[in-house]
């Protein structure tokens, strides 16, 4: 199984556009020790030839044209692509956006949960996506479900969970005493199986906590792809960037007593990538002390092009 990491950024990508942060502001110049971003996505294949997408950011026409396995075959047709299907693990705008690129008329397969789909289907833009063409499936929760896109089977097995975490942003109602209208299903969490080998992941790009049941199910996995978002919880408002916290957002913080360092350091989860990176993050200066916390924890920080096989 080749799993290649298309955007390693949280929304907006870094530098985000508008963005004259400490961080973004380093990176546009081409400070050493930063790299540019593009936003969350991985890429997934069994058998090297047909692919799934975790996630369609904004960003995907970029990121197909700087990943040779995702293009067409110059022998194939007018129109090809051996991207068979996309998964989304929520509707927050960086997950769902690039959906609306890959409009013509290409067949793939969407599976989301009941809540994401929802979302999708009650807005009408993305009808480009023609029903006889791009297929909605419902993932039912914590069952298996064997990946098919354009009549094929993709020779991999996913598993989606509800993880704790936040409605997307566009769609939040009410307060934080109901977590602003959150239910099952807005969030969710893969592990991603290949059928002939066994061999399997863990994709959990947006979580708010590693609450006991997760941590039982992700215990002495092979790898893990989690959400890397901030640091700390508070450094939206220490550097004046937001008037918002992680807890706020739905994001779990790296370091602290209830960070994702700490919440991790008994379960044996063999190689631990931190993906969905936001722009105020230090880990992403690679001189930072927070990055050397990081990977002396036996944490990598995923960057754009980064491939693992398993």
């Amino acid at each position: 199984m080749i799993i290649k990491v298309l955007g390693s950024a949280a929304g907006g990508g870094f530098p985000q556009w508008n963005c004259n942060g400490f961080h973004s502001s380093r990176v546009r110049a081409g400070e050493a020790g930063y790299k540019p971003r593009l936003q969350s996505s991985l890429a997934v294949s069994a058998n090297g030839d047909d692919w799934v997408l975790l996630n369609a950011s904004p960003d995907i026409r970029q990121q197909i044209n700087e990943t040779p396995e995702l293009q067409p075959a110059r022998s194939g047709p007018l129109r090809a692509s051996p991207i068979k299907a996309v998964v989304v693990t929520n509707a927050d705008v960086d997950h769902i956006t690039g959906l609306l690129s890959l409009r013509e008329g290409q067949p793939f397969t969407i599976y989301a949960s009941d809540r994401v789909l929802a979302t999708l289907n009650s807005n009408s833009i993305f009808d480009v996506l023609a029903a006889d063409t791009v297929k909605r499936t419902v993932f039912e929760l914590d069952k298996p479900t064997r990946l098919e896109g354009a009549g094929t089977d993709l020779g991999l097995i996913v598993e989606a969970f509800a993880v704790p975490g936040k409605i997307a942003l566009f769609l939040e109602k009410g307060g934080a005493d109901n977590n602003f209208g959150s239910r099952d299903g807005d969030t969710i969490g893969l592990k991603v199986t290949d059928s002939k080998t066994g061999k399997a992941f863990f994709y959990i790009p947006g979580v708010a906590e590693i609450d006991p049941p997760l941590a039982d199910k992700i215990r002495g996995a092979d790898l893990i792809f989690l959400d890397g978002t901030l640091f700390t919880d508070d450094e939206m408002l220490t550097q004046g960037l937001l008037n918002k916290t992680g807890k706020r957002m739905g994001h779990i913080s790296v370091s602290g007593p209830d960070g994702s360092i700490a919440a991790l350091s008994s379960l044996n989860v063999k190689r631990r990538i931190y993906v969905h990176i936001n722009n105020s993050n230090p880990i992403l200066d690679e001189n930072s002390e927070a990055r050397k916390v990081v990977e002396a924890s036996g944490w990598e920080v995923g960057f754009d092009g980064m491939e693992v096989r398993l």
